[in-house]
């Protein structure tokens, strides 16, 4: 049988025969590689498809499927009862679903549940041509109207059966790391933020005390989000719930079991300046008749699908009022916190706060490091982080690194507000910065995040307003402690 034209010689070595094939294979891989990704496929342009292309989960048949589910779950004749039968059934078919199917799911619930473009567009002219009339209240009625989408319905219909909340909770949860990689999935973000922000009001919460005496249920779930300072075993909860201790949450009536955010509070005679003592199990309880001060020791959110929704402002107002029926004599209502972001923003900004340093304070703070030139900011990093407990007040070292923390959080801001997240949170409920603690947490977390310092925020509950009006106008409130430390 005669060779064809496009076999190899027969006669080549195998060497140059393996050759030619990898040749062959790597111009093909490199055409292959050379060709763009397609882009990926709209729920509208899929549902109009038959087969299903490249990494897609469902195919367009069952992508047709799941959408019918949804839109009988929103169908306009249908009572509450049966829609919410027919969410828990989608519901259902979610919690089977690998994550690529979910996400089908929520590209669903974004595309094809959307508000209708042309109305919108025809109840914003109209509002518009109508602002300043007598025709503008019912304008604006249209308009808003308008904006609510097929999706907002949907929402609320998943939420009627009895675990519907935890589903969109949970839901949430897990759509928000996918955000930053698929933009189409913000419009479900932000309607389910909207409802969660109406849904979960501090109106419709109930302020409950944690105690010893708490269901163990209950109890395993403060051990689980316990946020701030970890709860290591049973004996470390308890201490944590004794006389001289009180542990509230938030609760809504659809999560009654789950806590939304909690908050433990030590009451002493003074403002606590470590939180080693607040921690220790073999510390005898405080004496209650003695005790002026309420200091809130660890503020824990534990529904990451809640992003955005504020509790904090609202559980400490109920706690000090709480507190103050309780404990007539409590004067002073105070934070005891970690300062997280101090010691990686010391690592960027530290060398521009060396700089500024009188030459004399650079000497001093040269033959603290015993640095044969100028200190470097990695140098004072080592030190502090390394033996930094152990520093005595005159110690140019730990000066040094105060003054900075102080900096951080009395000067620092980002679009206007603080710069530190546990900051962000209690100067926007109305406290100031009152005093930096040396060694106030000496754990590893602790010397990791801010060289075991850690703040008082000072609750003024008459000046709250003021500290919120200040802060609004780009100026931290803070003690003239901090403000002397600032100013160096």
């Amino acid at each position: 049988m005669t060779a064809s034209a496009t076999t190899p010689d027969s006669s080549a070595s195998p060497s140059s025969s393996s050759s030619w094939i990898s040749r062959k294979v790597g111009s093909l891989r490199a055409e292959k590689g050379d060709k763009p990704a397609p882009p990926e496929r709209s729920t509208h342009e899929r549902l109009q498809a038959t087969l299903r292309r490249g990494s897609e989960a469902l195919a367009p048949r069952a992508l047709r499927r799941v959408l019918t589910d949804l839109q009988e779950v929103v169908a306009p004749r249908v009572s509450e009862i049966e829609a919410g039968r027919r969410a828990q059934a989608v519901a259902d078919w979610y919690a089977a679903a690998a994550p690529e199917e979910r996400r089908d799911l929520w590209l669903l619930m974004c595309e094809q549940f959307a508000p209708d473009a042309s109305q919108v567009q025809s109840a914003q002219q109209r509002y518009s041509e109508a602002a300043g009339t007598q025709d503008a209240p019912q304008a604006e009625a249209h308009l808003r109207r308008a904006l609510v989408s097929p999706r907002t319905r949907l929402l609320q219909r998943f939420a009627v059966f009895p675990q519907g909340m935890r589903f969109l909770v949970d839901l949430r949860a897990e759509l928000l790391p996918q955000l930053k990689a698929d933009r189409r999935l913000l419009p479900l973000d932000a309607e389910l933020e909207q409802l969660f922000s109406t849904w979960f009001d501090v109106a419709f919460l109930q302020l409950r005390r944690l105690s010893w005496d708490s269901p163990a249920s209950l109890l395993e779930k403060l051990i689980k989000y316990e946020a701030v300072h970890d709860i290591k075993s049973w004996a470390d909860l308890k201490n944590r719930l004794d006389s001289d201790r009180r542990c509230y949450g938030f609760f809504h009536p659809r999560l009654p079991d789950e806590p939304l955010i909690f908050v433990e509070v030590a009451l002493v005679d003074a403002m606590s300046d470590s939180v080693t003592p607040l921690l220790d199990e073999d510390a005898a309880p405080a004496d209650l008749k003695r005790a002026t001060t309420a200091i809130f020791y660890s503020i824990s959110n534990t529904q990451v699908g809640l992003r955005g929704v504020s509790f904090g402002d609202s559980l400490i107002k109920h706690v000090v009022e709480t507190l103050t029926e309780e404990f007539p004599r409590l004067r002073t209502f105070a934070t005891l916190s970690p300062i997280p972001g101090f010691r990686s923003w010391l690592a960027k900004q530290g060398a521009a706060q060396l700089a500024q340093l009188p030459a004399k304070e650079r000497a001093e703070l040269a033959r603290a490091l015993q640095a044969p030139g100028e200190p470097e900011i990695a140098q004072v990093i080592a030190v502090a982080a390394d033996g930094g407990l152990q520093l005595t007040p005159k110690s140019p070292v730990r000066q040094f690194v105060t003054r900075c923390a102080a900096l951080y959080l009395g000067r620092e801001t980002k679009d206007g507000r603080p710069l530190d997240a546990v900051a962000r949170f209690h100067l926007g409920n109305g406290a100031r910065v009152e005093r930096l603690n040396w060694a106030g947490d000496p754990s590893a977390k602790g010397v990791k995040q801010s060289f075991g310092l850690m703040v008082n925020y000072l609750y003024d509950l008459k000046r709250l307003d003021r500290h919120r009006a200040q802060l609004a106008e780009g100026r931290i409130p803070v003690s003239s402690e901090i403000d002397g430390l600032c100013k160096g």
